[in-house]
């Protein structure tokens, strides 16, 4: 008999592989363990089991595998059929999926590096000629690469030989054995046992002859008197101010002992604050409409005014959700947002709640992944980004997806370029669990499903406290232009009213869609433009490193005192970011306190807490950011947002730029007067008779709805139609016009439904590489697996026509 395994191997490929198994091996393995296997020449990847079977392979003679990874599986089934799915609909390779999805840590591969174990006593003369070259290469250098070794022994078959030596303890290659991931240990100090009855002590008081020792011993009295839990050693030298070699003078002379205790890197149980949550009676009623809707529907919409107080109802579900024992899933467009998130719940969940994101290191997403497989305690409620999608449920319960209209919830590079929200609900059919959406400006495709019945809705029209809604002013920047009533980038009118909140002591929010300083630098001699050499972007100029900068590629150079075509030194910059504000505003409140939030300053992994806890606790005067702020941070006194110019998003060459546009004013809005009083929002722009302008003002998104329904319906965009882009590549120009001529014939010779291309795009060069564009419409009535499956059969012979093959066709589905 033979045995098989078919695995995924995380490279972009895709279909999976089958390789050879003994038959002990067989019966060991099963579905969703790590194995090591050999792949092409002589590398070695990490590979996923997704069946055991017995059919050997007919195009390929099937390969042994290397070694097993786990002892028992550290991904589920429901988790492997989620990445087939997305693997599907998004049409990108399983094996992209399978690398996305796990943090890398798990991940081990063959640019592997082999390196000498310096603890093992070799006997040189037990070793075979190969083994011992290895051996020898290995004392004159501390690594070398598989390469380099095929190279030493002048054959092609050296994982054998590396093999041996492994096995002989005597090198270790380097991914395969550092457990990427170690514990954090925390030093306890305590009395040593000899001193706990009272005379003891009176004399060892006594003995201590250094006044800062006996400070010392004093201070850990109080300590525990206090806190009753065990003392740490930081703890204990930071509340006596003195050096760790004084504790570490006592603990020689027997005083105290030192102990420690493997502690979680993220700890939430010092937050818990036992309370219990009251809902309003607004609350209260969406609340029980919600659980009435999901008796029916698995998918729930709640659309409720910002600050209405979605939090608390998403909190009080949660809470039935971990009684019944099941795990919840909260997903945020935002890192910036978990932050002030993870500080809500743990107050309420205390240690039950993880968080995964990217800026956490990898040996804390490792230690979520595993709380989630062991479905521990600590795992209960997880809080992530889009990314917390893969982490391995097996008994999920609800998914709350906060926000859901924020274009962050769809990946854009590298695939898979999946959308979180969508996912998420086919993740929790699997589960048959329910999916909560929330938001205050939700997404048309989203609405348009809740009102045509596919998803249940509730709606909560009442801000939390019966505050007031905040009102909203319009500044009419060309007539403020015309009567000089501008200073600078300010009309007049949001001068004063930022300095009436100065007055009464609270903090103002500036709103600019752009980063850096200003995105133009212009010659006035004869109106050059400093552009990107690689993309087709003028630079932006960034003050305080003082460059420019292209935001595409990272191109950049100092900024020129004279421009480099006519040499003139009449430069003049155009435009404005961030970071001019933040500048005028120093100018014009000179005393105060002003941050910036956007990618320059929150390029840490504690950035977002520093700015965000600075002006939580009232020590920031102004935020000026970009669109980071508009998603739903929660400040109780903030009383006045500025948005400089709205313009700028509304002319973007997307059809969701109105819809876009009025999100991102109404949810920027909504962060102004969230307690007693009442906030106002200054808006500045040259159109103030626009019509997502007014409509944001009366706070219309029926009205801004039932208008771009209307403009799709007629423009064949969703939710009518579903849209698949296609970007294509190359660094040759007229090679990419040819290849992107004929990928637009065969398609649209194939699919009987529009096909619109091939498109330079706005930006129509990044990097060097040329781009064209394709877009197909998919009306709602066809299907859609058809489809994808043609647009595949059509890529796949691109693919073979060798003069094409050098272009890079990505496919984004459902890109927006």
């Amino acid at each position: 008999m033979n045995y098989f395994i078919e695995v995924i191997i995380p490279l972009s490929l895709p279909k999976t592989f089958t390789y050879k198994v003994s038959e002990t091996e067989y019966n060991f393995i099963s579905k969703g363990m790590r194995i090591a296997v050999p792949f092409g020449k002589n590398k070695i990847y990490t590979a996923l089991v997704i069946d055991l079977h017995q059919n050997a392979p007919t195009l390929y003679e099937a390969k042994e595998i290397h070694q097993i990874l786990d002892e028992k599986p550290i991904v589920n089934e429901f988790q492997i059929n989620l990445w087939f799915w997305i693997a599907a609909y998004y049409m990108c390779n399983i094996g992209d999926v399978y690398r996305g999805a796990l943090p890398s840590a798990l991940l081990l591969e063959s640019e592997t590096i082999i390196s000498q174990r310096k603890e093992t006593v070799v006997n040189e003369t037990e070793l075979s000629d190969d083994e011992f070259l290895v051996y020898e290469a290995l004392q004159h250098q501390s690594s070398l690469k598989v390469q380099n070794i095929i190279d030493i022994l002048n054959k092609k078959t050296v994982l054998p030989v590396i093999q041996r030596l492994i096995n002989k303890n005597i090198i270790s290659l380097e991914e395969e054995i550092q457990e990427e991931y170690k514990p954090k240990l925390i030093r306890y100090i305590r009395l040593h046992e000899n001193y706990s009855a009272e005379e003891n002590l009176i004399t060892l008081l006594d003995s201590l002859k250094s006044d800062k020792r006996k400070n010392l011993v004093l201070q850990y009295f109080q300590l525990q008197a206090q806190e009753q839990k065990p003392i740490s050693v930081k703890q204990l030298t930071e509340t006596a101010q003195t050096s760790t070699a004084i504790v570490k003078a006592l603990v020689e002379k027997g005083v105290f002992e030192e102990y420690y205790i493997q502690e979680d890197r993220v700890n939430f149980d010092k937050n818990k604050i036992e309370n219990e949550l009251s809902l309003s009676e607004a609350q209260q009623k969406s609340f029980n409409e919600i659980e009435n809707v999901f008796l029916e529907k698995d998918v729930c919409l709640l659309h409720g005014v910002t600050s209405s107080g979605k939090t608390e109802i998403y909190t009080k579900l949660i809470e039935n959700y971990i009684a019944e024992g099941k795990q919840v899933l909260y997903l945020l467009p935002e890192i910036a947002l978990t932050t002030q998130l993870v500080g809500r719940l743990t107050q309420h969940f205390g240690n039950k709640v993880a968080v995964f994101h990217s800026k956490y290191s990898n040996n804390e997403r490792v230690e979520v992944w595993n709380q989630v497989l062991n479905t521990s305690e600590k795992a209960q409620v997880v809080i992530g980004a889009r990314s917390a999608l893969f982490l391995p449920f097996s008994n999920l319960g609800l998914i709350i997806i906060d926000e859901e209209h924020e274009p962050t919830f769809k990946q854009q590079d590298p695939a898979p370029r999946y959308h979180a929200r969508d996912s998420a609900i086919v993740l929790a059919n699997a589960h048959q669990s329910k999916v909560l959406l929330g938001s205050a400006t939700p997404s048309i495709e989203t609405y348009y499903n809740a009102t045509s019945g596919k998803f249940g809705l509730v709606s909560l029209k009442e801000r939390y406290g019966k505050v007031q809604m905040p009102e909203i002013e319009l500044v009419d920047l060309k007539d403020n232009y015309f009567r000089k009533r501008m200073k600078g980038h300010f009309s007049l009118t949001l001068i004063e009213e930022i300095t009436e909140a100065f007055a009464n002591n609270e903090q103002v929010i500036l709103f600019q869609n752009r980063r850096g300083f200003s995105p133009v630098l212009e010659c006035m001699t004869c109106g050059h433009v400093p552009q990107c050499p690689q993309c087709d972007v003028s630079l932006t100029y960034h003050k305080y490193k003082n460059q420019l900068r292209c935001h595409y590629c990272g191109y950049n150079m100092a900024k020129p005192s004279n421009c480099h075509v006519c040499s003139s030194v009449d430069l003049e910059t155009k435009g404005f970011g961030t970071e001019q504000i933040e500048l005028e505003l120093a100018e014009l409140f000179p005393n105060k306190n002003i941050k910036r939030m956007d990618q320059d300053t929150t390029r840490g992994k504690y950035s977002f807490e520093k700015i965000i806890d600075g002006f939580k606790n009232r020590e920031i005067d102004v935020l000026v950011g970009t669109q980071m702020l508009a998603k739903g941070l929660d400040f109780d006194n903030v009383s006045l947002v500025g948005i400089m110019n709205a313009d700028n998003m509304l002319y973007h060459p997307d059809f969701r730029a109105f819809e876009r546009s009025y999100q991102m004013m109404t949810q920027v809005s909504g962060r102004s007067g969230r307690s007693e009083k009442r906030g106002k929002v200054i808006i500045q722009t040259y159109n103030p008779l626009h019509n997502v302008i007014q409509q944001v003002t009366n706070n219309d998104y029926e009205g801004m709805y039932k208008e771009q329904l209307y403009e799709r319906k007629i423009y064949y965009y969703p939710p009518f139609y579903r849209l698949i882009k296609l970007t294509l590549k190359h660094r040759d120009f007229d090679k990419l016009k040819e290849g992107s001529m004929w990928l637009y014939q065969v398609l649209q010779q194939n699919l009987s439904i529009p096909v619109l291309g091939p498109e330079e795009p706005a930006i129509s060069r990044i990097r060097n590489e040329y781009i064209r564009t394709i877009m197909i419409k998919i009306p709602s009535e066809t299907p859609l697996q058809g489809t994808k499956k043609t647009i595949q059969k059509v890529l796949n012979s691109f693919d073979v026509v060798s003069q094409y093959r050098a272009i890079k066709v990505t496919v984004n589905v459902d890109f927006y």
